[in-house]
């Protein structure tokens, strides 16, 4: 009997560079499904539908919270941000890992309805750096940057509900840290029932 899959949460403030730590990890993990997210902005140059997230209107969110399909969501600057709650389940009885990239609203209900989920939070060196890096990405207006700073910081208080954080200040280090991480959860005595059962048997 194989065990169930692992969930990952990631979380950080919008410029932690969680997007890109996390694409250099999956390069090294072959059993892990990455669930894309859905969500009601509009994408960013470059963003695809279905790659970087669901884009789907507002009034298509709602539906989709009244009928019980995200596994969880939150409302962040204005807009929705969800994950499909099928297709992770699916994954995780499967045996198959899977992470979720969201915010820290999203992260605390996927906690609440999901215990065994590994929750893991990107941190800024400092939020000087982080302000730097958002407008370095030139993606956003001065007022929008100005906005994630301060909701940054309320952010990061939730770190300490978190399993694990790891401060981004070297993006080898930062890539390292996640796969430590993710490494040592697969020897946790919770996730391994089915190991154990199958050399009592």
């Amino acid at each position: 009997m194989q065990n169930k899959g692992i969930l990952y949460v990631l979380s950080a403030p919008s410029g932690c560079g969680k997007g890109t730590i996390l694409s250099e990890v999956l390069k090294n993990f072959k059993n892990i499904h990455y669930s894309v997210s859905a969500t009601t902005r509009s994408p960013r140059d470059g963003e695809l539908n279905g790659i970087n997230y669901y884009f789907i209107t507002r009034e298509e969110f709602e539906s989709e919270i009244s009928n019980g399909g995200m596994f969880e969501y939150a409302e962040f600057c204005g807009n929705y941000y969800g994950t499909p709650k099928a297709k992770v389940m699916e994954k995780l009885d499967a045996g198959i890992d899977v992470i979720l990239e969201i915010e820290t609203i999203g992260a605390m209900k996927v906690k609440q309805a999901y215990p065994d989920a590994v929750l893991i939070f990107i941190l800024p060196p400092n939020v000087e750096a982080l302000k730097q890096r958002l407008i370095g990405r030139g993606t956003e207006a001065l007022d929008v940057i100005e906005r994630r700073v301060g909701e940054a910081a309320s952010e990061i208080e939730k770190s300490y509900n978190y399993d694990y954080v790891l401060v981004n200040d070297n993006l080898i280090d930062a890539i390292e840290g996640l796969e430590t991480i993710m490494k040592s959860c697969k020897y946790m005595t919770k996730f391994n029932s089915n190991t154990i059962k199958g050399v009592l048997n």
